[in-house]
């Protein structure tokens, strides 16, 4: 049926209010597991040093009565560094749009500044699980902290023809890439445990976390006829040497699994995150927000790294 003669409709009239929600909707991941589950410590140069040790091999131990004391022979300390790197987020908004009507928010440097906060908390989760090797920087050269995948040696396994990196300054070199196995991830485990480490987290892609949850272990899947729920996933793995939490990570790459002992890796602020206004050139108004850190592997034969996973 059709519409009446000279029936007004909106479609001719002219004046209404647009109908936009005082809201903004943005799912864009900010969690930064990383970054939240290893400890915070300062650095007070560029260059951020520290050291590890290790004790003698555990050895029959029997001396004869009477006998004169032996001196043991003392071994160094081994002292090692990492860079500090700058990372930053600049907004800038003009005059005119800090002053107009906004939907969603009335101070749009301010919308800007938190914005910009959470993407530059991403770069870092992104930077300390990135295989990219220390750079101590010159004149116009920017200095690069080591990630991680640059530091774990001792307890590394890399499919066909790949190889672990060494003490932040050698990247690790892909290999062919393979399926991840129970098998793989056990071995790994075992490794970290005699080298003397007590990895207690997992830190792995979507798709390897699906993987690890089809892991069958010693565990029995049950559905629960009360609830009427299926246990489809593990968020603990159980392992001969201690638990291990299983957390997925948005930022890293998705062929790698690490295996952390959490307390054996920190994050070293030479500047803690801040911002400040920068000077005015004109009818805008610009803000910077900077941290300047590194990686501290506090000693990587804590740690394991299974190397090579396939993705899809």
């Amino acid at each position: 049926m059709g519409v009446p003669t000279n029936t007004y409709e909106v479609y001719n009239a002219v004046g209404e209010r647009e109908d936009l929600t005082d809201d903004i909707y943005n799912i864009a991941p900010t969690d930064t597991p990383g970054l939240s589950s290893f400890p915070r410590t300062k650095a007070s140069f560029t260059l951020h040093e520290w050291q590890t040790d290790n004790l003698a091999a555990a050895a029959q131990n029997a001396v004869a009565e009477g006998r004169d004391a032996v001196t043991d022979a003392g071994v160094a300390t081994v002292r090692l560094s990492n860079s500090c790197q700058i990372s930053d987020k600049v907004p800038r908004v003009t005059g005119t749009l800090q002053a107009v009507t906004k939907a969603g928010r009335q101070d749009e440097l301010a919308y800007q500044i938190a914005k910009r906060a959470k993407e530059l908390k991403r770069d870092m989760e992104n930077d300390i699980w990135s295989d990219v090797v220390e750079v101590g920087g010159s004149t116009g050269t920017a200095r690069v902290s080591g990630g991680i995948p640059t530091w774990i040696a001792s307890n590394y396994s890399g499919g066909s023809g790949g190889s672990a990196g060494a003490t932040g300054d050698t990247g690790s070199t892909e290999g062919t890439q393979r399926a991840f196995t129970e098998t793989l991830l056990q071995a790994v485990i075992k490794s970290a445990w005699e080298s003397g480490g007590n990895p207690d987290t997992v830190f792995l892609g979507s798709f390897n976390k699906q993987a690890l949850s089809t892991f069958t272990g010693n565990a029995t899947r049950y559905k629960d006829a009360m609830d009427r729920s299926l246990q489809a996933s593990i968020d603990i793995y159980d392992s001969d040497f201690g638990q291990l939490e299983v957390v997925p990570d948005r930022f890293m790459r998705a062929r790698d699994c690490f295996l952390i002992e959490t307390e054996m890796v920190a994050i070293a602020y030479l500047r803690p995150f801040r911002y400040w206004e920068l000077a005015k050139t004109g009818d805008s108004e610009r803000v910077q927000l900077l941290v300047e850190y590194c990686l501290e592997m506090r000693n990587e034969a804590a740690h394991g790294f299974v190397a090579d996973l396939t993705i899809s």
